[in-house]
């Protein structure tokens, strides 16, 4: 208070102001800028005591997701569950191996994108399946209403569907009779199976399933450990069926059949995919890829490759064909 009478004497006191002049004014001026310039260095330093020098914030380099860099945008939820899910389970027993893995990998990376990818059976590689398949269409048919619905639940970016298989694998033979009968008609190597009531033929789908065309097709279920289980004598059928009678996308589809060592998915792979068209083999995997067919095609195979699937042998689906 004291401090600031003061500077009210030295501005407004009478003296100064009767006395007038130009002398006056100049040293009024004078004395006005030296208080104010005073002022202002005392506000100015009790401010940079109080208040230490920080660098400059610069503004986020990206506003948006649709900014970010790839290399900063989030891993998709296929890919962390895929991560977790192997992580977690890593010594669990009934799993495919790796030199598999990566027929399904290849098969995959060759395929043009976006990718269509069918696969027949709910198992310890869904999650990776999913993954591979990034920013494609991938969709899962399984036997098992309930096991279809929990995986859903639990991963809510997979497309599961179930399927009541109504056939025994003991009934192999039979069903490939039938099949053979019907190779006109019902059982048609081109045909939407939507409509079809071909007894190997699976038309209980959703609809729009049967109208993509598909690049990738992984027969790894239902099951066929034992006699009265389903057998894969239906989805390698449907898997040839669905590959001849693509009508877009690209011309060729892969169809990958696991345990191609036992004798339903053996006989079957070379009966409705044919030896011709395989292009590699090993123990557990049969790999084939088949070509869009005409509408009016009635032979799964050629006569050449139906008389070698019927004289093979299980130990000729060990080697390796390019």
């Amino acid at each position: 208070m004291k401090n600031n009478n003061n500077t009210k004497l030295i501005l407004l006191h009478p003296y100064i102001q009767k006395q007038g002049g130009p002398n006056r004014l100049w040293l009024l001026a004078f004395v006005s800028f030296l208080t104010l310039a005073f002022l202002a260095t005392l506000i100015y330093s009790r401010d940079s005591i109080l208040s230490p020098s920080l660098p400059p914030v610069s503004s986020p380099s990206y506003n948006s997701p649709a900014d970010h860099h790839p290399d900063h945008l989030p891993l998709p939820a296929s890919v962390v569950n895929t991560l977790i899910h192997y992580v977690i389970r890593s010594n669990y027993t009934y799993h495919m191996l790796q030199p598999d893995i990566e027929i399904v990998a290849d098969a995959l990376g060759k395929c043009p994108a976006p990718c269509n990818f069918l696969v027949f059976g709910l198992t310890h590689e869904t999650l990776l399946w999913k993954a591979l398949n990034h920013n494609g269409r991938t969709v899962f048919v399984d036997e098992n209403r309930y096991y279809a619905a929990y995986f859903e639940e639990q991963h809510p970016e997979v497309d599961a569907y179930d399927v009541q298989y109504t056939t025994k694998a003991s009934e192999m033979k039979e069903l490939i009779a039938s099949v053979k009968e019907q190779s006109r008609n019902e059982c048609r190597p081109v045909q939407n199976l939507l409509f079809s009531e071909c007894k190997l033929g699976i038309n209980d789908l959703p609809n729009h399933v049967y109208d993509v065309d598909w690049d990738v097709i992984l027969v790894d279920g239902p099951s066929g450990e034992w006699p009265d289980a389903p057998g894969r004598m239906s989805s390698i059928f449907t898997a040839g069926v669905l590959a001849r009678s693509k009508k877009g996308g690209s011309p060729r589809t892969h169809v990958i059949v696991h345990d191609y060592y036992r004798d339903v998915e053996r006989v079957c792979g070379d009966e409705f995919l044919c030896r011709e068209n395989r292009v590699a083999s090993t123990n557990m995997m049969g790999h084939f890829v088949l070509k869009r067919a005409d509408p009016n095609t009635f032979e799964f195979c050629s006569k050449h490759n139906r008389t070698a699937s019927t004289d093979a042998s299980p130990a000729t689906t060990t080697s390796t064909s390019s």
